[in-house]
Parts: structure tokens; sequence; C-alpha cells
């Protein structure tokens, strides 16, 4: 038996207040090697771990409001993987409703490497490359404009995936949802004996084998 009833469709987002530059909707391209004044020798880096260690503290929210790629945890991007990115977004992003911005610099952290089989002295190795330092909850790119999550997301997680560390595709609802769930985690959580507990009170002797990077993040970011 057939019956006719009336469906009720929910209505599709409103995007009239998203303004969508005219001039560049596409990732611009970033310069390889850091440029310098004529007759400035290129400067050498030590290794300098701390500026992919701990959690970002600036670049760490949208600025657009809508969707981007948020990394996990700290690494590196070579000017390589910074290529692709640029490179997916303009074969898979639809310019026509949508644009992409950078959260993050070119490559400006020089990388030393000595040639294979070298003696060991002879002073610190030839710059090989440069790479770009990112940190957990770090920003890396934005997508805006009149689309849904869903239309951004494809590319945004295919992207995320090939990166050198674990990184997400969120929006921004998902990014204040998952903040959220990490506060109410920390608050409702009745053991005492947390990880930041040991640390602080030298259980079992810790003080003599952990990281000093334990004393600052209690065990969070590696």
């Amino acid at each position: 038996m057939q019956v006719a009833g009336l469906k009720n469709y929910a209505l599709p987002p409103n995007y009239d207040d998203v303004v969508i530059p005219t001039d560049r909707q596409k990732l611009r391209v970033l310069q390889k090697v850091p440029q310098y004044h004529g007759g400035t020798r290129p400067p050498k880096m030590t290794k300098r771990l701390d500026l992919i260690r701990g959690e970002e503290e600036v670049h760490r929210d949208l600025l657009l409001g809508q969707y981007g790629i948020v990394a996990k945890r700290g690494g590196m991007l070579r000017h390589g993987h910074i290529e692709m990115i640029r490179m997916s977004i303009a074969r898979k992003m639809d310019t026509s409703k949508m644009y992409a911005i950078w959260r993050i610099d070119a490559p400006w952290k020089p990388i030393t490497r000595r040639g294979q089989g070298k003696r060991m002295g002879g002073g610190k190795g030839a710059i090989d490359h440069y790479v770009t330092p990112i940190k957990a909850e770090r920003i890396i790119m934005e997508v805006a404009g009149k689309c849904s999550f869903e239309e951004a997301k494809p590319f945004l997680k295919m992207i995320a995936h090939i990166l050198p560390f674990p990184a997400e595709a969120v929006s921004k609802e998902i990014l204040e949802a998952s903040r959220q769930e990490t506060r109410r985690l920390e608050e409702e959580d009745i053991n005492p004996y947390t990880f930041k507990y040991l640390i602080q009170n030298n259980m079992l002797g810790c003080h003599k084998w952990i990281r000093e990077i334990d004393r600052t993040y209690w065990g969070k970011y590696h």
C-alpha cells in the first residue's frame, strides 16, 4: 500500500557572507632556498630539535574559520612536501567556489650533510637542503569558500595522509570538539597517579632517567 507523505528537508547552508578573493585562489609557490643579501654567506644551524618538540602556541586556530590540516605531531617539511600540497590543491580544489592559504613559512632551517665515505673531522658539512619545522597542533594550510566540509574532506585527508608526520583534516567544529574532549578527559580523570604526578614527585627515582622534555610536557609530546 502506497501512502503519499510530506517530507521536510533541511535547508542548504547559506554562504552569502563568504567572499572569495579574485586575485589568487590557489596556494602560492614557496621558495626552495631562502634569499640572502649579496655577499652574505648562508648560515648553518645545529639540529635545534626544540623547534619541533612541544605544542604550537600561536598558529593553532583556523583564521578563515572553515577547514584545514592540523599536525598531530612535530616534524619537518621539505620543499618536496610543500610542492606536493600545492599541486594536490591545484588539481583537486574547485577554484570557482573555494580558495586556500598557507599557514606555514617557506623552508628556512638549513640541514647540512657530509659526503658518503668521508673521514671524521674537517668541520661541519655543506648545506644540503632547507626545511620548515612544524610543532604539534600547528595549522599547515586552510581551505575556505562556498562549500561544505564533505566537499573539501577527500583531498584534505589525502594530503594529510602523505605528510611525513601524523596530520588530520579538520573543520572548525571538529577542532573545537576535539579540544573540549581533551579538556573533559583531563578534568574527569579520577586516577591521581598521572604521568605528571609521577614526575613531579620523583616516584621510583624517575628524575634519573627521564628526558628533559618530559619535565615540560609531561610525556605528551615526543
